[in-house]
Formats: structure tokens, sequence, C-alpha cells
């Protein structure tokens, strides 16, 4: 089944008190499409959203994980296909923003029949929406989707998966927040706590660790924190201290949302950058970090070197584009500074300005 939303952008002044109304959400994150597709056969529970297409297709991962609730997956996929559009537009891409997130069962029965099944989801959509990779998938599930769709990246036959490329430009912005906030041009001895080490987060510890950063980890995972702590020389920190420890950089790497009233309120650092998408729980929390002094890089910006390497492969054109993050987020912290607003603010404005005109 299929459903289509055609709504204008809302403007920036409403809160997520619509997160129980589809419509509404819809409305206030500019949504173009959202588009259901379930198949019993399979166990395929599949939502693709659109918000812009402005600028081309749109682009955006395929997120697998078990939701709560449907309602939980409705919202988080419609807030990542609006902060890919913004990430597309700026980092000066032809394609618009969209995501797709497939409420994963307990078991999947057959996984190569699973993908095949939503491959014809994303080729019924003709072109309207692309995915690659992203939290829950990997390239062996493009590879799957590809017998089904042209419409797919990050296959095994293309360029691969994304991960590093995603953590060298989270690392360019973190080199920046460096140099604006303790006017420093390197990261020797810089305090760098990182929330998830999978795939994003343990290629961005190994980069920081080789440029002498102090690391502390945290993960939901204790292998996976295990071996990066002993690789890295890094300390491991729990879940619940990972937000309070003092630090000079925050990275939040693992799933969004992890920036809400409780975190702002706790998280004792002057800097937040990550690979996370939709750190912010709702952009006032953004302001309340402006408020505390908190350069809060924002997450599109600073995250945009994977989407880059989905695009463009590993080249120097790539390279070129992600060495380029680090004078963004210098020039953002600028305009913030001298505007008084909120970093995420610039750079939303920025985004838009070049979607809407």
């Amino acid at each position: 089944m299929s459903s289509n939303i055609s709504v204008l952008p809302s403007s920036e002044d409403q809160s997520n008190q619509y997160q129980n109304d589809i419509f509404q959400l819809a409305e206030y994150h500019g949504l173009d499409a959202l588009h259901f597709k379930s198949d019993p056969k399979t166990g395929l529970r599949a939502i693709i959203a659109i918000h812009s297409t402005t600028l081309g297709p749109a682009l955006g991962g395929t997120r697998s994980r078990i939701y709560e609730s449907t309602q939980q997956a409705i919202a988080d996929v419609v807030c990542l296909a609006r902060g890919m559009s913004y990430k597309a537009a700026f980092a000066g891409l032809p394609y618009g923003g969209g995501k797709a997130v497939l409420l994963q069962p307990e078991t999947i029965s057959d996984r190569d029949a699973y993908f095949q099944s939503y491959g014809k989801f994303i080729d019924s959509l003709g072109g309207q929406f692309i995915t690659a990779v992203d939290v829950g998938t990997s390239v062996k599930d493009m590879d799957l989707i590809s017998t089904q769709s042209a419409h797919v990246l990050s296959t095994s036959a293309g360029h691969g998966d994304p991960s590093f490329y995603t953590a060298l430009g989270v690392f360019r912005g973190i080199c920046a927040a460096v140099k604006v906030k303790f006017n420093r041009d390197n990261i020797t001895g810089i305090r760098v706590s990182i929330q998830g080490v999978g795939k994003v987060g343990f290629h961005l510890a190994s980069l920081l660790h080789e440029q002498g950063a102090k690391l502390r980890l945290s993960d939901i995972d204790p292998i996976a924190l295990e071996h990066c702590t002993t690789k890295f020389d890094a300390i491991p920190v729990s879940e619940n201290e990972i937000l309070s420890l003092e630090s000079d950089i925050f990275s939040p790497c693992a799933l969004g949302g992890v920036l809400d009233e409780s975190a702002v309120s706790k998280v004792n650092t002057q800097v937040i950058c990550g690979a996370a998408n939709n750190q912010l729980a709702d952009d006032g929390f953004g302001d309340a970090l402006h408020h505390r002094n908190i350069f809060y890089v924002p997450d599109y910006v600073a995250n945009s070197g994977g989407l880059m390497h989905v695009i463009l492969g590993d080249n120097d054109e790539l390279h070129r584009r992600i060495a380029n993050i680090y004078t963004a987020v210098i020039d953002i912290f600028e305009r913030s500074e001298t505007a008084d607003e909120p970093a995420h603010r610039i750079a939303n404005a920025i985004a838009e300005e070049i979607l809407y005109g």
C-alpha cells in the first residue's frame, strides 16, 4: 500500500507536539510524500519518506531496526528525510532528501527474499527515491536490492560502504571546532568522548587516536567497546556517564535524538560534533546548547562525507569536498558568533535558501 502527502514547508516555531498526527508531522517537517509497504510473506514492513526532490531525486539510506511502534518509525523516517535534504543541499549535491526505515522483525527468516521484496518496493517509485546503506543494513543488502531495482547505491559493484568517509568528515568538523573554540591547529591531548563505536564511530576513534586525542568511549555492545578501548588506548565509559563526563568534544555516533532535555542539561563539554543523524531531539535543544556556550556542529554538515562518497566514490573530488567541511564549520561558527544565533539555525537557513530560494 502507498500513501502520498503533499504539503508546504512549515515554520520553525512549531514544536514536536504533532508527533502523534501523521499529517501535522508531515507539515511540520515539510514532507513531500510518505510511502508504506507491507509484505506478510517475507515479514517486510517498510516506510519511505521523500522530503524534497527540488534539487534532484530523493537520496537516503535504508535503516533497519526494531521499533517500539509504527508511530516511532514514522517520526524517525520523516525527521531523517528532512535532514537528508539539508545535507545534500548544504553539500552542493544535485539530489533531494529521502529516507527509508524497515520495521525489522525479531527474526528475518529469509534475508534474500526480504531485501528483494524491498527492492521491488523501491523500484515501484520510479526513481523518485534512491537508497544506500544505513544503520542495520549492509553492502550485501544493497546488492540484494539491486537485483530488483537500479535505484540503489553502496553496492559491492559500486562504491561500497561509506562509513570511513562519514567518519573522515566528522573528523574534519572536530578539527575545525578545535580551531575556533580552543585556537589550536592540532588535537593532541584533546579529550573526546564518543558515544557509539560501530562502523563510523570505530573509524572516527581511529582517526582521532592517530592524531593524539584522548578518547573516552561508550557503546551498548560490550565486545565492540572492549575492542576499541584496547586498540585505541581509550577509557571505557558507561552509557549513563558519557554525557556528564567532562570533555572538550562530545561526539554522538549512535542513533539520533540523544540531545534531549535531560542530555542538554547535563552534557559537560564545549563542542558537540558527531556522526549520528538528527542528534537534536528538537530544534529548541540546539538553542539551549547555544545559550550554554556549547558549539553544536550541525550533524548534517559534519557527517556529509558518507553521502559524498556514495555519489562520487573515492577520488580527488571527494577528498576536496570533505576537506571543505572544515571551512564550512568555521564559517557557521563565525556567523553564529556574529549574529548570536544558534549554529544549527545558521546552517538550516543556508540549506533552506538553497532548497526554497
